[in-house]
């Protein structure tokens, strides 16, 4: 398993990511979470739609709060062809309680805590701590990742403005 260090931090301290660099321009890897009742969800369920893949740690902090709850007032917004998907290591029943507490409906909220399949594929699964690192993804229809950015400090929010303007 390759292992990449200096690209984040959790609360200062460096951190190890593990899986590969991707690219964009690069084809976005297979990957398997699950949803609020336990079921597979892949990348090929979202076939011809352009996904945004917004990534937390937990959804049970407050800047995972607010980036799941940005990207879901913004998703009323956006084109018809454009899925955002919020994943994290929680698991699907704290998802759940999380979603039904702030009414998020707008956006699917995964979990990949069964066997990290989407972190490993994406370079994001935090190796000190089981966790994925923040990040933003947007897929095109065409499963082409067309953006990237991975947050330096866990802690920190991402660039909303240019990750919606990528799916735009």
């Amino acid at each position: 398993m390759q292992e990449r260090t200096g690209l984040v931090t959790l609360m200062g301290n460096p951190v190890t990511l593990l899986g590969p660099a991707l690219s964009i321009g690069q084809r976005a890897p297979a990957f398997t979470v699950r949803d609020g009742s336990l079921k597979p969800v892949n990348l090929g369920d979202f076939a011809g739609k352009v996904k945004l893949v917004s990534v937390v740690p937990s959804l049970d902090t407050p800047v995972c709060e607010l980036q799941t709850k940005r990207f879901h007032a913004e998703a009323a917004k956006l084109p018809a062809n454009v899925e955002i998907l919020t994943i994290s290591m929680d698991l699907p029943f704290a998802q759940s309680r999380f979603c039904t507490t702030h009414g998020i409906e707008k956006i699917r909220v995964l979990s990949d805590f069964q066997d990290a399949s989407f972190g490993l594929a994406y370079g994001l699964l935090i190796k000190e701590v089981r966790l994925l690192a923040r990040a933003i993804l947007v897929l095109g229809a065409d499963d082409v990742i067309r953006y990237q950015e991975i947050v330096p400090e866990v802690s920190t929010h991402p660039d909303y403005d240019a990750a919606l303007a990528a799916v735009r």
